[in-house]
């Protein structure tokens, strides 16, 4: 009577034994598929988010040379149209990121800075210039000079920032949705991500 008790008691620990170890590993395998499901839509999202905006402006080029002890002066100018298609962009595939499985939590450890880029359309019109000091490679190099650096005033000043960064949050979004749907946690800056706290780049 005795065998058969201890048998039976040998039987359970064994079977108990054996469940949990299923258990562990299968709890393990879906630790390591859901890691692996986290990082695949992290470098998914790993792409350029760009806002365009156009913007024009006019303006004068003129320069004067003199010559003979400034008796003579010869002076070229020129109407400077400018249409200009503007991007910010944010590379991210430059977004890095940690996993800690252990806690199940995503950590947002760095945001890349936005990247303008600025393709003006310059052209010339009323072109006038004097035999002695005439348009050369020089001149030309000046006006894109002042264009973009014009441009650049007026889109740090504009909502393209803006409207740059709603974007990046949008697309960052998508991995708190990821997240939030395994029960796993998004930080950033120390801080959990969720509706109530959006992540500010």
């Amino acid at each position: 009577m005795r065998n058969i008790l201890f048998g039976a008691i040998l039987t359970l620990l064994i079977v108990f034994g054996l469940r949990y170890c299923e258990h562990t590993k299968s709890e393990k395998e879906q630790l390591r598929a859901n890691t692996a499901l986290i990082e695949k839509q992290i470098k998914n999202v790993g792409k350029l988010i760009v806002t365009e905006g156009n913007y024009a402006q006019v303006f004068t080029y003129e320069d004067s040379k003199k010559f003979y002890v400034d008796v003579l002066s010869a002076t070229k100018k020129a109407l400077v149209v400018v249409n200009a298609e503007a991007t910010i962009a944010y590379d991210l595939s430059r977004v890095t990121t940690e996993i800690d499985e252990l806690t199940k939590t995503v950590r947002i450890t760095n945001i890349p800075e936005p990247e303008l880029k600025i393709n003006p359309n310059i052209e010339y019109y009323d072109v006038q210039q004097d035999y002695l000091n005439q348009f050369n490679a020089r001149d030309y190099n000046i006006i894109k000079s002042r264009v973009q650096n014009s441009l650049e005033k007026e889109i740090k000043n504009s909502n393209l920032y803006t409207n740059a960064q709603n974007r990046l949050i949008s697309e960052l979004s998508k991995i708190y949705l990821l997240t939030s749907s395994l029960e796993w946690t998004l930080e950033y800056n120390g801080n959990i991500i969720d509706e109530a706290n959006p992540i500010k780049p």
